[in-house]
């Protein structure tokens, strides 16, 4: 039987036991950055960043936070991308996890203009922070929808520019791709999370039912492979 992407999984992925350690949560942050750079996802995030830069100054400095950033993969990439184009970034990332935000500091220790923050994205705390351009790269399919557009209002009151969503396109040829490109990992829980995250993330008309919910005009816009780029634009 194949399976079912009609409506959104409930299912809850290993990787979001937040007092995860070790080996094995290591290993699967590495693959998942490798496996998000192979199937274009981090394309996906630099394209939409270019677009919320469009008019932007060069002379002031941009902050950026990216939410459940993981190892940090992806703001190195904005940090060069940043260098490479003449903007002066400072950049934070959030996650649950202390391990992660650890690993994140480890691999980033050559990036003066980044730093990482263990904290709870629905927290009090969180809300206090501001910032240009808030990013979720493949962050919002682990809430329900009415947690999604709390934390999404919670950034468009805080983001000056605005805010960067790139997630998985909930589609059955994406579950079997995915179980195609991993069949040479051994780590479980890098392929086992993989597939619930399909299975918890969207479909076109679920973006669009949020847009609704929203007072800003947005873009959405698909990519290859199997993700949805939704941009939200204040400026």
């Amino acid at each position: 039987m194949l399976v079912d992407t009609k409506h959104r999984s409930h299912t809850i992925e290993i990787m979001d036991d937040l007092e995860m350690t070790g080996d094995i949560l290591i290993d699967a942050l590495d693959q998942l950055a490798t496996i998000n750079k192979l199937l274009g996802g981090t394309q996906v995030t630099l394209d939409g960043l270019k677009k919320l830069l469009e008019g932007q100054s060069k002379e002031k400095t941009i902050r950026i936070i990216d939410l459940g950033c993981g190892s940090g993969d992806m703001l190195r990439k904005v940090a060069k991308y940043g260098i490479k184009n003449g903007y002066k970034f400072k950049l934070l990332g959030i996650d649950a996890n202390q391990a992660t935000v650890d690993y994140a500091n480890k691999l980033s220790a050559d990036f003066p203009e980044l730093s990482y923050k263990k904290e709870d994205v629905l927290s009090e705390d969180f809300k206090t922070h501001t910032y240009e351009i808030a990013m979720c790269t493949l962050f919002l399919h682990h809430f329900d929808d009415n947690v999604a557009m709390n934390v999404i209002q919670t950034l468009l009151k805080n983001a000056k520019i605005g805010v960067l969503v790139n997630d998985l396109h909930r589609h059955r040829l994406a579950y079997y791709l995915f179980k195609i490109v991993t069949l040479g990992i051994k780590n479980d829980m890098t392929k086992n999370d993989g597939l619930i995250s399909i299975l918890r993330a969207f479909k076109r008309r679920d973006f669009e039912r949020y847009s609704k919910e929203i007072a800003f005009k947005s873009t959405i816009t698909w990519h290859w492979a199997f993700r949805y780029q939704w941009i939200i634009k204040k400026l």
